[in-house]
């Protein structure tokens, strides 16, 4: 089975305003098919655009990239890895933003390679992390 790589909200923001260039280009080797980003990612971006409504452009380029992209529902497996994630990092006193946490179970629970350029997600070793800027 061909690896699912899930973008998270910076790279898509990345691959939307098309910088920095090797991650489009990163993109375009890829199949299509085994691109998605987390319905988290999705209410981020739609959040960003609802903050700046004066930006219709950058509102029509994040619909055209969700309409190209698989967005992953989230599940009650997603919502497992969540609650031990969150447990486990609480536990040690190194919590983690919550929508980072959600897309991260989100990554292990659908067995995806989380394409960010956010060192947090280092912090999760069971978690695969690709950089697409490097």
């Amino acid at each position: 089975m061909p690896e699912l790589y899930l973008l998270d909200t910076n790279t898509a923001s990345y691959i939307i305003k098309g910088k920095p260039r090797q991650v489009r280009e990163r993109l375009l080797r890829a199949a299509s098919s085994n691109i998605a980003v987390s319905v988290i990612t999705e209410a981020e971006l739609r959040f960003g655009v609802t903050r700046r409504p004066e930006l219709s452009r950058l509102a029509m380029a994040v619909e055209e990239f969700l309409k190209r992209i698989d967005v992953l529902p989230w599940d009650s497996d997603a919502a497992k890895s969540y609650a031990i994630l969150r447990a486990t990092f609480e536990r040690v006193g190194q919590p983690i933003g919550n929508l980072d946490l959600m897309i991260a179970a989100h990554a292990l629970s659908s067995q995806a390679v989380l394409i960010s350029s956010d060192a947090v997600f280092h912090r999760i070793k069971q978690l695969t992390v690709e950089n697409w800027i490097e």
